[in-house]
């Protein structure tokens, strides 16, 4: 991620709904600033808007769209959806721009504003940073003028055609199962709950589908569901006595899976377990996977046992896609649960991920828990330090001191990776090692020194 960046993280624009800069008046110039961007390289203007379950999201949508509106863009409304949805749309239904009012995994208080470009792809840090400096600038433009610029509170009108696109395209990109397969389905409260029932009804028949979290009622979005708490859909899995589970996040960009015995099968093991059934049908360029710094090394092994190379990009996947990109991979993904299928799609997507899951699953006759049961994994654990400013963490001499002395006594039989979250004020330190009794001595000297440096 950019430093020069004041608004745009790794994954859009993010804060606490009705504050700065999520407030009427800066969405509103949020929109103008993306108008005028566009205005550069379009001539007819139209961009496609969704959002995820979230009570601030209509608001926020609205002052975007007006925005938008008042530099003479189209908009064109998805209503409640997924975030690949509006990649998706954003390039196949050929919109100048694709916009996403989500947070995410964030509690409901949070959101966000995630933005596409015509070709489906998130947008590249230097055009952020550009449209970041047209923010600015129209803000104290309106500033100086004593104008208190007002979006207009016209919603705006939803197509439900684009909604059928997407659950078109998704269920014409991976095959059904020929096997009866009994699932779980955590919907977190967000926008699976609008999707995925008719994906897996339309998808296959042999699909005995049970939902759960699928229930919006604007606040409880994420609230201990989906893909941050996958021992809720592990619980019923296990209760349900069904073949497996997967859950998401509020805006289904990512997955995370159950096996039958209700153990949680992550990111790593999916990029494992889709890796082979790709290569397997040669469809895996160049026998390349792209994780991230957060990936065990036990996938790294198990991939490498197949016959795969696993290159590290940073955490985001649009980190991760840049790296597939330049090295031509068609894989690649995040312990999180964002996977990307590349002929498939230009984002991680949740869904898509679920369906290309239980595609492998039926055709091979196996269980979850079985296809992937080589991947073993070194002790890790990942804690989160809210932190109240983001100084660079090597600059603190207690912080670097804590770390290099984690890395000396590890000597590469383990890792460590410390860094800041994109989308949160939280630092995070990731240590993998040997034994777990070394995982959380350095864990909690590192965790340790942040607090006291940086802590809230």
């Amino acid at each position: 991620m950019s430093p020069e960046r004041k608004l745009f993280g790794t994954d859009g624009i993010r804060g606490v709904a009705g504050a700065f800069p999520l407030d009427p008046e800066t969405t509103f110039a949020i929109g103008r600033a993306l108008a005028r961007h566009l205005a550069q390289s379009a001539g007819s203007r139209r961009v496609v808007i969704g959002q995820d379950t979230r009570e601030s999201s209509p608001s926020i949508a609205d002052a975007v769209a007006s925005g938008l509106a008042a530099e003479g863009v189209v908009v064109e409304g998805a209503g409640v959806i997924t975030t690949p949805a509006i990649a998706h749309l954003a390039r196949c239904r050929k919109f100048d721009a694709g916009i996403v009012i989500s947070a995410s995994h964030n509690p409901w208080t949070d959101n966000g504003i995630k933005v596409f470009g015509p070709d489906g792809f998130k947008l590249p840090d230097q055009i952020e940073l550009d449209i970041e400096r047209e923010i600015f600038s129209g803000i104290e433009k309106a500033a100086g003028e004593g104008a208190r610029p007002t979006p207009t509170a016209s919603p705006v009108p939803v197509n439900p055609g684009l909604r059928l696109d997407y659950i078109e395209h998704l269920i014409a990109k991976v095959r059904p199962v020929h096997r009866r397969l009994e699932l779980v389905v955590d919907c977190a409260h967000g926008a699976a709950s609008a999707v995925a029932p008719e994906v897996f009804a339309r998808w296959s028949r042999e699909l005995s589908v049970e939902f759960i979290h699928r229930d919006p009622d604007g606040q409880h979005i994420n609230d201990h569901c989906g893909a941050l708490y996958p021992e809720a859909v592990a619980r019923a899995v296990v209760e349900s006595e069904a073949d497996l589970g997967v859950t998401f996040d509020g805006d289904a960009d990512r997955a995370i899976f159950a096996d039958a015995d209700g153990k949680i099968v992550n990111g790593d093991a999916v990029l494992l377990l889709a890796a082979r059934e790709m290569k397997a049908s040669g469809r895996l360029r160049n026998d390349l996977v792209v994780a991230t710094t957060m990936s065990n090394m036990g996938l790294e092994a198990a991939l490498k046992r197949s016959g795969i190379r696993m290159l590290r990009a940073q955490v985001g996947d649009k980190y991760v896609l840049e790296e597939m990109q330049k090295h031509g991979a068609t894989l690649g993904g995040e312990q999180s649960g964002h996977i990307i299928f590349l002929d498939d799609a230009t984002s991680g997507d949740g869904l898509l991920t679920a369906l290309h899951v239980l595609h492998v699953v039926g055709r091979s006759g196996k269980g979850l828990a079985e296809l992937v049961s080589d991947l073993k994994v070194l002790p890790q654990v990942i804690k989160n330090v809210r932190v109240r400013e983001k100084q660079p963490l090597l600059e603190i001499p207690e912080v670097a001191r804590s770390i290099r002395k984690a890395e000396q006594a590890l000597d590469g039989n383990g890792r460590v990776v410390v860094r800041y979250s994109g989308t949160e004020a939280l630092a995070r330190v990731m240590i993998e090692a040997e034994s777990e009794q070394q995982m959380h001595r350095y864990a909690d000297s590192i965790v340790a020194a942040i607090q006291q440096a940086l802590g809230v």
